[in-house]
């Protein structure tokens, strides 16, 4: 039954019990009858004046943090991340009110909506405050909509409501793991095809560049130490580069490709490609990405902060809705693929599709690599050794806190 319906039966009731009372006092008259008339006529009047409690012009504001930060969210969400939110409320008015309920609700990117509820008792001033936290949030782009205040009158006949608030809008990257050491990555490419990777390996010039944070194994000719001293934090110098190394991730979007259960390893997927970004672009190497779902997306290697972003904003929204294979999908993409460059290849596929898919990429001009997501079955044997055969690299991740050992001592 709708709010308006049960509206609509409580007045009936009322003017039944109303008129009730007022034939008893035509009738029958009498103290009593006259008591209980006028105490039915304060108590609709109670009833009456509810419109104007002053709900409807509540005010407040909404506050949030990540969980267990001391102040409010300076650094980036990532997957995985819950909040704390605290909402202040005022009613104004001087109208007696028993209890105020807060709803507020967070809606997701993709239409899926969390609800929250809390109440709480209305101090002397007509304020309160309440808190809640957030289960753990996937990555998307969340949307705080405006928080609905609902009060009741002592009897908890009719209900009266209120909002407040401006929608905001936050994002929640892929979950990013540090990696110790980017050429963890590089040095799985030499061998016997080494000679295809030192034309493109980044060259330091003598000409300083700047400061950047210092990194474990930095010599102590590149500590910086007037930066160290003046900021309290290791500072490294930075050089000028002759050339960047250029790297190209390839999703797989391909929700066929993955094992079960396929969304938690399509989400390990996306968060190895994050991270890889991540500890790409703080090692100044030029990263691009390469994803292919309802539309193919391609980003050019690049380094910096900004290309970093534009890595990071598009894994936030990328779902697993490619219609083709990962090799069909790279035969689409044939004429903006650039030779020369590193290709990782992120993918859970098997392994006959992933050779042919190496092996595509090996005539255009590109040196692959294969970081396969697998769940309790490891990749077939015979392909790992047709992998090796050929000497390409291949990594096999089954679970994202494994990337930093498997990067730097698991190649097959």
């Amino acid at each position: 039954m709708s709010t308006v319906a049960k509206t609509r039966k409580r007045w009936r009731l009322i003017a039944f019990i109303y008129g009730a009372a007022l034939f008893y006092l035509l009738f029958q008259g009498g103290k009593t009858a006259l008591m209980l008339f006028m105490i039915l006529n304060v108590l609709l009047i109670y009833l009456a004046l509810g419109r104007w409690s002053g709900i409807s012009h509540v005010s407040g504001n909404r506050t949030y943090r990540q969980t267990g930060a001391s102040s409010h969210i300076e650094q980036s969400l990532t997957a995985g991340s819950t909040l704390d939110v605290q909402l202040s409320v005022k009613v104004p008015g001087v109208y007696p009110i028993p209890y105020v309920l807060i709803r507020d609700r967070l809606l997701r990117h993709n239409g899926q909506r969390l609800h929250f509820e809390a109440s709480f008792v209305p101090n002397f001033k007509r304020a309160g405050e309440v808190s809640y936290q957030t289960p753990p949030l996937q990555r998307g782009e969340y949307r705080f909509e405006t928080t609905e205040c609902i009060s009741h009158d002592i009897f908890g006949l009719f209900e009266h409501s209120g909002s407040f608030g401006s929608e905001t809008v936050f994002s929640v990257l892929p979950q990013i793991i540090p990696l110790r050491q980017w050429h963890s990555v590089q040095s799985g490419f030499r061998g016997p095809y080494s000679h295809a990777v030192a034309p493109r390996a980044a060259k330091e010039t003598t000409q300083i560049n700047g400061v950047r944070e210092y990194l474990y194994g930095d010599r102590l000719s590149r500590i910086h130490w007037n930066a160290t001293a003046k900021t309290g934090d290791w500072k490294s110098k930075a050089f000028e580069r002759e050339s960047l190394p250029r790297t190209l991730l390839i999703l797989d979007r391909y929700a066929a490709d993955y094992p079960e259960p396929a969304a938690e390893r399509f989400e390990l997927a996306v968060s190895a490609a994050a991270s890889l970004i991540d500890s790409g672009s703080k090692g100044d190497t030029a990263i691009g990405l390469m994803s292919s779902g309802k539309k193919l997306t391609i980003m050019p290697p690049k380094a910096g902060v900004e290309q970093r972003g534009t890595l990071l904003k598009h894994l936030t929204f990328v779902d697993a809705d490619a219609e083709q294979g990962l090799y069909k999908t790279l035969l689409a993409a044939d004429s903006r693929l650039e030779p020369g460059s590193f290709a990782i290849i992120i993918s859970g596929t098997s392994g006959k599709e992933a050779i042919r898919a190496m092996e595509w990429l090996s005539r255009k001009g590109l040196t692959p690599c294969l970081m396969h997501i697998g769940g309790v079955k490891r990749l077939e044997e015979q392909s790992r050794l047709m992998i090796r055969s050929k000497g390409w690299t291949l990594f096999e991740l089954k679970q994202l806190q494994e990337l930093p050992a498997v990067l730097e001592g698991g190649r097959a």
